[in-house]
């Protein structure tokens, strides 16, 4: 996408979106919508780049599970978020999808996805109908952050160009500048600075849906780094029990552990290791059997049998689970059945911190929720709004973070449409 920024040191516009992911894209199109011309700002030599990763794998646009339950996917951020949803929920998003020509899928998880289950496809699309209402792309500009005008408004806007420096004068901004995971694709939560030199409220960027480290010997390191573990469940440390099991899969890495499960239940363990230093994961490594049947298969006779050959044998329990099991037993345990029966149904597995932010899917922290107004302007800059990423809220995977950005997106740009047009009802 080329740079249609002249090398002028100064410009006016209407409304300005920094950021071009899914929420400022979002929110330039429910702009448009509203008769109001927005100009896109990205540091990146395209937008979207974030969403196009997201969707190399196929591209998990929403879910497809009732909308109180989907509601209740952000945590303590929950009720804020629901009223996000409220004017673009997950079937709205797919009819949405549908509109740009996109037919989508549920799939048996539940997730939603594009028939064709890429994201370019649907990017290409968005942004053909987004120039076509008007919308200008100004690529390779990284904000510098703002000076209040002499009025609440228009405010004057920093960039640095490839064309030199420049400054903005719009009556309204929408800032979408994402978090602080992925930076090489433009989240890099540079952001931080500028917003709390104004004094808004900004809580650290944490990392969310994210990988963990261990204490791994060098023998589980060498043998089994890279391997999954499947048919298995997962909880959270309560009082040094196991709490609300979860089942699904992960896998061991050279550092600790990731995957779809351990996603899942990130924040509270990342929480954890926050308040305590460190944190357990319990991990059942057998859940479609019973305690009891587990102990009475292991208390069984095993004759000559190493226990290794006993387990496997009994229980069908091999590799990397009773590599995993061996690791986080001591070695006395083994001679103690009922205890290592205990073990295979709760294995306590210690992490010690997350892996880095940059790693992770996505991030949590940003500015709070509280700085903000129901429309999502700052409350100590008239006619600045955010949205996305970069507010403070999380969300797990399963579209509901997609979902909810674009909603936000949307939800400020109708706040901008009440600010600049009195008088008329927000769509």
């Amino acid at each position: 996408m080329p740079d249609s920024t002249s090398p002028a040191s100064s410009t006016a516009v209407r409304v300005a979106i920094i950021g071009g992911g899914p929420a400022g894209l979002m929110a330039a199109e429910t702009l448009a919508r509203h008769g109001i011309l927005a100009d896109v700002y990205d540091s990146m030599p395209s937008v979207g780049r974030k969403f196009l990763l997201a969707g190399r794998g196929g591209l998990n646009l929403t879910h497809s599970e009732p909308s109180e339950r989907f509601n209740q996917r952000f945590g303590s951020r929950s009720s804020a978020v629901a009223t996000w949803l409220h004017r673009l929920d997950a079937q709205a998003l797919r009819e949405w999808a549908h509109g740009l020509g996109v037919e989508t899928f549920v799939g048996t998880s539940g997730r939603v996805f594009p028939l064709e289950m890429k994201a370019a496809p649907l990017l290409r699309a968005w942004l053909s109908r987004l120039r076509a209402a008007g919308v200008r792309f100004h690529m390779r500009h990284h904000w510098n952050g703002w000076t209040e005008g002499e009025t609440p408004a228009p405010q004057r806007l920093h960039f640095t160009t490839p064309h030199g420096s420049l400054t903005v004068h719009a009556d309204a901004a929408i800032l979408a500048l994402g978090g602080a995971s992925w930076a090489r694709l433009g989240s890099d939560g540079s952001w931080v600075a500028g917003l709390q030199e104004h004094h808004i409220d900004v809580a650290p960027l944490r990392p969310a849906n994210c990988g963990f480290e261990a204490d791994w010997s060098a023998h589980l390191r060498e043998r089994y780094a890279g391997m999954p573990l499947k048919s298995i469940a997962m909880a959270l440390d309560r009082d040094g029990e196991p709490g609300t099991w979860r089942r699904g899969e992960f896998m061991l890495t050279e550092s600790g552990i990731e995957g779809s499960l351990v996603y899942a239940l990130s924040a509270g363990l990342r929480d954890a290791i926050d308040a305590q230093g460190s944190t357990f994961a319990w991990v059942d490594l057998l859940p479609d059997l019973s305690a009891d049947k587990v102990v009475a298969q292991v208390s069984h006779s095993r004759g000559a049998r190493s226990m290794a050959s006993h387990l496997q044998s009994r229980l069908g329990l091999k590799g990397v689970k009773t590599a995993l099991l061996r690791e986080c037993t001591a070695a006395q345990d083994w001679h103690d059945m009922a205890l290592l029966a205990r073990r295979i149904k709760a294995l306590p597995l210690r992490l010690l911190r997350t892996r880095p932010i940059d790693e992770a899917i996505s991030s949590a922290g940003g500015v709070r929720l509280e700085a903000t107004d129901d429309t999502l302007m700052l409350r100590h800059a008239p006619g600045i709004f955010c949205a996305g990423e970069m507010l403070d809220w999380e969300a797990p995977t399963g579209g509901y973070l997609l979902t909810a950005s674009m909603a936000s997106g949307a939800v400020a740009a109708d706040g901008v449409h009440a600010r600049l047009v009195p008088g008329n009802s927000i769509d």
